[in-house]
């Protein structure tokens, strides 16, 4: 599913736009598993991108245009993803029409479900399948898609001003699911969902964490946070009055407090860094705490919104901030689900030409997988 669908002949390269980074991944298909044949990641220019916006096309292009220089990444036909507080999803239930018809009726139904005007909108829908109701009302369940007109449009603009021809844009969190749980529409195996669960994937980005609720195989729910590691980093910088790039690299050495050991041993007065230390888990605690906060807010709402799925069992984790010591015990116990760290190059096989880069950033690599297995589907 994507708001926008070109067409194309080869697979089309996975571009994944973020805040920190620029990343690309390259899919071969082949009988079984694709194979990853190339996959790179470059920096992305400070504040070329906030809150998943492109607020500055011509330096997107110019990261986009150093990526396709690194071994093995090239083709002129990407597939590139959204995520951001102008992109909604929403699962709504409408008559029973055949799809041409719905096509059209579309258009004149999105505005009772989205906050966005219709005509500042692009729209897309998938359909999930169709029900009888007790009244014998012949009914269809829509995923409804709508991006901001202006959001799609400095995708498109950085993407060409690349050089690069667009195949297709995709929403974020669904090549996410894609890459964590599977490659198709219906991307659980049986074993993930039991009756009246669902299930969750959490991508903790450097500058934007994506959630998204999964059941009956269908991502029916997706979330766009700014919580996500630079927030947790800054946190780190503003207790302490360190530089980011400092406290970044305090917050990785730090990590966590392990709350499942008894005792919490107190740092030496004169020990400097161990207070340095101390303090910073300090800081990353509570933000997040804050951060399972808004997560729990995200979930509930979805259980409220939904006639079947009554809990939420299980939590995939990915993402490059996913990876902060402790990160998932903490998730465990403020959510009261299992957390698992997921994946990103379960679905693939690695290509010995992508395998350093791509174990290098496994755990940031899923946007990118997943944009990519799209365009081999």
């Amino acid at each position: 599913m994507g708001l926008i669908s070109m067409g194309s002949g080869a697979p089309p390269v996975g571009l994944d736009i973020g805040t920190d980074h620029v990343r690309a991944a390259v899919l071969k298909a082949s009988s079984s598993a694709p194979t990853l044949a190339a996959y790179g990641r470059v920096d992305m220019p400070m504040g070329a991108v906030v809150d998943g916006e492109i607020v500055d096309p011509a330096a997107v292009s110019s990261a986009i245009r150093e990526l396709w220089r690194q071994p093995g990444i090239k083709g002129r036909e990407v597939l590139t993803g959204v995520s951001n507080q102008k992109v909604v999803v929403r699962l709504i239930d409408l008559p029973f029409m055949e799809r041409d018809e719905l096509q059209g009726a579309i258009q004149y139904q999105a505005q009772d479900y989205i906050p966005i005007p219709v005509e500042d909108a692009i729209l897309d829908f998938q359909i999930i399948g169709d029900y009888m109701t007790p009244g014998d009302e012949h009914m269809m369940e829509v995923l409804l898609v709508a991006a901001q007109r202006d959001t799609i449009e400095a995708t498109v603009s950085a993407v060409e001003g690349a050089g690069l021809r667009l195949s297709g844009i995709d929403v974020t969190s669904f090549a996410i699911v894609r890459s964590t749980l599977g490659s198709g529409l219906s991307v659980l195996a049986e074993e993930e969902e039991g009756p009246g669960e669902a299930v969750a994937v959490i991508h903790i980005g450097s500058g934007l964490t994506n959630i998204a609720v999964v059941e009956k195989g269908v991502p029916r729910f997706t979330r766009a946070s700014s919580l996500s590691g630079n927030q947790f980093t800054q946190a780190v910088a503003n207790v302490l009055n360190l530089t980011f790039d400092d406290a970044e690299r305090l917050k990785i050495r730090a990590g966590l407090p392990d709350i499942s050991a008894q005792t919490h041993a107190q740092p030496d007065a004169d020990d400097a860094d161990a207070r340095m230390v101390q303090t910073a888990q300090d800081a990353l605690e509570r933000e997040v705490n804050k951060f399972i906060a808004e997560v729990r807010r995200s979930l509930d709402y979805y259980l409220t919104q939904t006639t079947q799925a009554r809990t939420i069992r299980r939590i995939h984790l990915t993402g490059s901030s996913a990876q902060l010591a402790h990160m998932n015990t903490y998730l465990e116990k403020g959510l009261q689900a299992e957390v698992v760290l997921s994946d990103p190059l379960r679905f693939v096989q690695v290509g010995s030409s992508a395998r350093m880069a791509a174990e290098d950033d496994r755990m940031g690599a899923a946007p990118a997988i997943g944009l990519a297995l799209g365009g081999v589907m």
